[in-house]
């Protein structure tokens, strides 16, 4: 599965996690730095990107939207991009399987 990570999370995870999840993107190199939430919507779910994100928008989005890209809803404070990596990295099984599960929208990693 591919990633598009949200402007509030660190860029440097594109590489850091390029092992389990080759092909993602940060919003900043995808030339959406502060763009609005639907640009990043319709740029994930064009190029069947999940979204990572700390932001509950895009996760109350998804369960109104009949098409959506899935969600992965980091539900932490203020933490490291080391503790941010670690949580990806130990969910990154329930993260693959966003990719053909269609019943589930979004995950929530706390």
């Amino acid at each position: 599965m591919k990633l598009l990570f949200d402007e509030n999370l660190s860029p440097r995870l594109v590489d850091l996690l390029a092992d389990l999840f080759a092909g993602s993107l940060h919003v900043r190199h995808a030339g959406l730095e502060r763009a609005d939430d639907d640009a990043i919507w319709r740029f994930a779910k064009d190029r069947g990107l999940a979204i990572v994100t700390k932001d509950s928008d895009f996760q109350e989005r998804s369960q109104l939207a009949a098409s959506a890209p899935r969600i992965v809803w980091i539900r932490r404070g203020n933490c490291s991009t080391q503790d941010i990596e670690a949580l990806l990295r130990k969910h990154s099984s329930r993260i693959a399987s966003l990719e053909t599960d269609l019943d589930t929208r979004f995950l929530v990693l706390l």
